[in-house]
């Protein structure tokens, strides 16, 4: 009986032997540990591979990605990948980085279910009620459509800014910045929305979590990692 992923396992056969040998001692060294910068949250779109498209290497962007490249405040896998890569991986830059044409904002633009994902969509929906006046003005729904696919990266990258993980980090000093991006599929290029916070005082007050409780959170960060390591 054939394997329908025999493909796939001959494929990671010649990467990881061109890789070794390139670099004997790439994979050693990657099990040790990983030390990115950055985390990577991005859209599921196959098409759209974060570490190809910003020339980085295996252990260097830590990457979450889902329909939309959407940031909700009660999904806890992405607020636990926010935190193990805030408080245990110490990254410096959050990046949201969503693509024009992005299906899931198409869909989310269009008066037809499709099932399950539209629960997801409305998060989407939302951005598009916010910014209804600007978006109505434009006639063309293609160019309608990329505007969505923008606003809905800056909303994302405040919805981060707004959790309780980025806020405690900005509380306490850290060094940490939260961006926005948007890729084109049609060129490869990456366009900065120049959309940057590094502090709590760039959050609307409401959102502000300037004091904590004493002793509210103490997570056991050595704990953390090395459970995630020997796994």
């Amino acid at each position: 009986m054939n394997n329908p992923l025999q493909k796939i396992y001959e494929n990671n056969i010649a990467w990881a032997e061109k890789i070794k040998t390139q670099r004997p001692d790439f994979f050693s060294d990657l099990s040790k540990q990983q030390s990115p910068e950055y985390l990577w949250i991005g859209c599921s779109d196959s098409r759209v591979v974060a570490e190809q498209l910003v020339g980085l290497q295996p252990g260097e962007l830590f990457v979450h990605r889902n329909i939309a490249n959407v940031v909700v405040p009660t999904d806890l896998n992405c607020l636990s990948v926010i935190q193990f890569a805030v408080e245990v991986l110490k990254v410096k830059h959050i990046i949201v980085c969503g693509h024009y044409g992005c299906g899931g904002v198409k869909a989310s633009m269009e008066g037809i279910e499709h099932g399950l994902i539209d629960n997801w969509l409305c998060h989407i929906k939302s951005v598009h009620q916010k910014n209804e006046d600007e978006l109505l003005c434009i006639a063309d729904k293609t160019e309608r459509l990329d505007r969505l696919c923008e606003l809905n990266v800056i909303e994302q990258v405040r919805n981060i800014c707004h959790t309780t993980v980025v806020q405690r980090a900005w509380r306490n000093n850290k060094e940490l910045s939260v961006h926005g991006c948007i890729y084109t599929l049609e060129t490869g290029i990456l366009k900065d929305l120049n959309m940057r916070f590094s502090e709590i005082d760039h959050t609307n007050d409401i959102y502000q979590l300037k004091q904590a409780k004493k002793n509210i959170y103490q997570p056991n960060l050595k704990v953390m990692k090395s459970d995630y390591e020997g796994r």
